[in-house]
């Protein structure tokens, strides 16, 4: 049975190149060519607005400098850092927390502690558990 092919309407030999007249030795136009006659501009499209739009920067507010308070209700020292250590709730991990923070007092001797804070909660690593976590402010 054959497959009717309505495809190739000439009855082409398919198996076979077209014959064409075109030389392929010769460079392909582009559409750069003062020769394109087609009306298509490739100039920059003019919508109009001729004149630079002009982007005003608005002012940033001014800071209000404040004098200092002549009576000192608290530590004139800022806190410039802060350091949290954090255990498990076991005895031999809330002795070496101790031995950590000791070591890193002797460390850093010129440290001058501002404010601590304890909490326990839940910190989640591999399992939840409850932690002790101490921040130190300094």
């Amino acid at each position: 049975m054959d497959n009717i092919d309505n495809s190739n309407p000439d009855n082409q030999d398919l198996d076979n190149p077209v014959p064409s007249d075109t030389d392929y030795d010769m460079p392909v136009p582009t559409d750069s060519d003062d020769t394109d006659e087609s009306g298509i501009s490739h100039a920059p499209l003019d919508l109009g607005g001729s004149r630079a739009v002009e982007i005003t920067k608005p002012e940033a507010p001014r800071q209000v400098v404040r004098k200092p308070a002549t009576g000192s209700t608290g530590p004139t020292d800022r806190i410039i850092g802060v350091k949290t250590f954090f255990t498990k709730l076991h005895p031999g991990a809330v002795i070496f927390l101790d031995e950590q923070i000791t070591e890193w007092l002797q460390k850093n001797p010129d440290i001058i502690i501002k404010r601590t804070n304890v909490v326990v909660g839940e910190i989640q690593a591999k399992k939840t558990e409850p932690n002790i976590l101490i921040t130190v402010w300094y």
